[in-house]
């Protein structure tokens, strides 16, 4: 003890003699800075979207129709009744404004997520407690069920569902939380396997706490570490898949401003205008690996045997 307390303190001195910009890299280092910086992003584009968009996302000016970005001079100077301000990233096929599409689209993004994430979180949750804890024929059908679920054609089922029921929102996020809460189901079952062989589980029922107790008290507290790495990983998974079915056309509907959807819309006019395509590919990109890396600090941070910080 006495040792690790010398390593803390002489890290801790090495540390606060070190110059500024090693202190910048160490911060860097050991918290997601970038990461949060771009969720932060990420949340006030989609709570304050009307507010800090410049344009409508759905008007269209048929005479800006695929402008380009504001860096492009020439052509803004031909525009005086517009300006070079008037669409900041460029303009569509149509002549929406990309950037205020893109923020619209966070939007939108968070609305799927905060729907879907939290259906599939409480479902695979619940059914992962169950399956870990009761064990015997329970457990089997669970699993089995997971083992089924997870080999049917994702993508076929959302294209089925979509020409049967019709494309809307609520649709999709009925799909997501249908592909999230199979792989919930498999973490926590595996947690709780070895949390209900601990002792103080065996002392909560020998003072003859009842099984929704036990689990709710003394279990569920375990895995909840487990819980928030898995979402955290998982949230760049669906904003990836929301994408991917607005791109297939499997999505959220036109013209509603959805990442996937932008991207699909602006991919007949990649030669010419590839600023439509491109900077709602970037706004993915970066949400995702923000998430990847927020997941994989939260991990290393909970987790005592992957601990690197």
């Amino acid at each position: 003890m006495t040792d690790r307390l010398s390593q803390m303190a002489g890290r801790d001195a090495g540390f606060m003699a070190a110059s500024a910009p090693a202190k910048v890299w160490y911060a860097f280092r050991r918290w997601p800075i970038l990461p949060l910086i771009v969720l932060a992003l990420l949340v006030i584009a989609g709570v304050f979207a009307p507010l800090v968009s410049p344009n409508d996302p759905l008007k269209q000016e048929l005479t800006l129709r695929n402008a380009p970005p504001f860096w492009y001079t020439e052509y803004w100077a031909e525009q005086d009744e517009f300006g070079a301000g008037s669409r900041i990233l460029g303009a569509d096929h149509v002549g929406r404004d990309v950037l205020s599409r893109i923020i619209h689209g966070a939007r939108i993004s968070l609305q799927v997520l905060a729907v879907s994430l939290t259906t599939g979180v409480l479902i695979g949750t619940s059914l992962g407690l169950i399956a870990g804890y009761v064990g015997g024929f329970m457990d089997e059908l669970i699993m089995r069920l997971v083992d089924v679920w997870l080999a049917l054609p994702f993508v076929l089922i959302a294209l089925v569902a979509v020409i049967v029921l019709g494309a809307s929102l609520w649709l999709v996020m009925g799909l997501l939380a249908m592909f999230t809460w199979a792989s919930f189901v498999r973490y926590v079952r595996g947690e709780v396997l070895s949390l209900k062989e601990r002792d103080y589980v065996a002392l909560a029922k020998v003072a003859g706490a009842a099984n929704a107790r036990v689990i709710l008290r003394h279990i569920l507290p375990g895995v909840l570490n487990t819980i928030i790495v898995i979402t955290t990983l998982r949230v760049g998974q669906l904003i990836l898949t929301e994408a991917t079915l607005s791109f297939i056309g499997a999505g959220i509907p036109a013209p509603t401003p959805a990442w996937g959807l932008i991207v699909s819309e602006g991919r007949s006019y990649v030669t010419t205008a590839w600023w439509s395509t491109f900077f709602p590919g970037l706004a993915i990109f970066l949400v995702v690996m923000a998430l990847n890396f927020l997941g994989d600090w939260m991990r290393d941070r909970f987790d005592p045997r992957l601990r690197q910080l």
